[in-house]
């Protein structure tokens, strides 16, 4: 758990729940800049009040509800009273839910969550159960628990998520510079250039890359930087190699958007995951 003063958080994963992380955390003055995460967000709110942008509005989610964001859906995250909010929450990734959704409910297609907030008290117990198992080593608990919280989840909020396919000029204009800033990660052009390379204008390409990802590209450039940036951690890479590698100038540069993204530096997101890893391979 790292935190200071009112604040406290621990981004972790459980051994026994493969590809799922984990977040307990209290936050006050907290700002989760506009990102996205490649899992699931299933955050459960125990105390005070959180807002997220979210489909263009804010959204608030108090005790007793939960904070659904479904993968690669940009959304924010701040307190929304003095006091700040006090949450747990789980990632699990789409496989794991598609997999649920085919077995517990009739949903077809890519399954996803329909409203972004949930009042659902039983849900959000179940959500810390699953924590609290993880923390205390119950496997079958853990297990058992995630997936008749995501069952409820789907059955209660779910339905098939919109593929995206770029269909007008704009869009496709908006996934071809994508691909060229995922090319270039650590050296991207200015709008300027990455525009005339396209054979658009700036303001149109920020227009089409907006609609299109709902972040202006420097944005996405930067969530992409950390979603990599978290791969590479999770291999073992040091973080000041890390950040030079997708990218960032230094450490503390990867620092600073890891954690207004992530909610823990990356010191501490990478002890946990070492710690997994140990557990996995055994006594020596």
């Amino acid at each position: 758990m790292t935190g200071t003063g009112q604040e406290r958080a621990r981004h972790w994963q459980y051994a026994e729940l493969p590809g799922v992380d984990l977040l307990r955390a209290r936050y006050v003055h907290k700002t989760f800049v506009r990102h996205t995460h490649e899992h699931f967000v299933i955050a459960a709110i125990a105390d005070g009040v959180e807002v997220f942008h979210h489909g263009g509005a804010d959204r608030y989610a108090g005790p007793g509800t939960l904070a659904l964001v479904n993968p690669d859906t940009p959304h924010t995250g701040r307190a929304g009273v003095p006091e700040g909010w006090r949450y747990g929450a789980l990632y699990p990734p789409p496989d794991l839910v598609a997999e649920i959704a085919a077995e517990t409910t009739s949903l077809r297609g890519a399954p996803g969550f329909t409203a972004p907030v949930l009042d659902d008290p039983y849900a959000v117990g179940l959500v810390h159960q699953v924590l609290r198992a993880a923390d205390e080593g119950n496997a079958l608990a853990a297990d058992t628990l995630l997936r008749v919280a995501v069952t409820r989840l789907l059955r209660l909020n779910g339905g098939a998520l919109p593929q995206r396919v770029p269909r007008t000029a704009g869009a496709r204009t908006a996934a071809r510079a994508r691909a060229v800033l995922e090319e270039r990660i650590v050296r991207p052009p200015t709008l300027e250039s990455l525009a005339a390379e396209l054979g658009t204008s700036p303001f149109a390409l920020l227009r089409a890359f907006r609609d299109a990802y709902g972040m202006p590209p420097h944005a996405w450039l930067t969530d992409v930087r950390v979603r990599r940036a978290r791969g590479l951690l999770d291999a073992g890479v040091l973080p000041s190699e890390a950040a030079l590698a997708v990218g960032f100038t230094d450490q503390p540069h990867l620092n600073r958007h890891f954690t207004r993204i992530v909610g823990v530096p990356p010191g501490a997101y990478q002890r946990e995951r070492k710690n997994v890893q140990d557990l996995r391979r055994g006594p020596a």
